[in-house]
């Protein structure tokens, strides 16, 4: 098997809301849509984010239809974590989680979109 490209979809109430949340604050860009669909990617990111009106007819398998994305954490490794806690702070960007470390040098913070996903912005420390 070989793979050629990687996708999550999320399902959220508002999908304009959490595409245009990750367009601005996350350098995403809208690849396509139609009604009820978005997908968004960013070159460096190695998936497409896709978000799907929760509801949406064409949803499968039938009995998630209804469900919403909660459970889960997007991540992003990032390269400069202070410095993307305080451009995100300077936006008023809902930060859940303040920046933290933890012992096995994990340092993250966490922020919510509109629609309450996750986003975790890592950096891995280095002892």
């Amino acid at each position: 098997m070989q793979i050629t490209s990687s996708a999550i979809s999320l399902n959220v109430d508002d999908v304009t809301a959490s595409a245009n949340f990750v367009k601005q604050h996350f350098g995403f860009n809208e690849d396509m849509s139609a009604d009820g669909f978005v997908s968004l990617s960013r070159q460096d990111a190695g998936f497409n984010l896709i978000f799907l009106q929760t509801g949406l007819k064409s949803f499968k398998p039938i009995h998630m239809r209804g469900h919403r994305a909660d459970g889960l954490l997007i991540v992003f490794v990032v390269d400069n974590i202070d410095g993307e806690y305080e451009r995100l702070q300077a936006l008023c960007v809902t930060i859940i989680t303040p920046i933290e470390t933890e012992s096995w040098g994990e340092r993250y913070f966490q922020v919510k979109d509109p629609n309450g996903v996750i986003i975790q912005l890592v950096q891995w420390m280095t002892a």
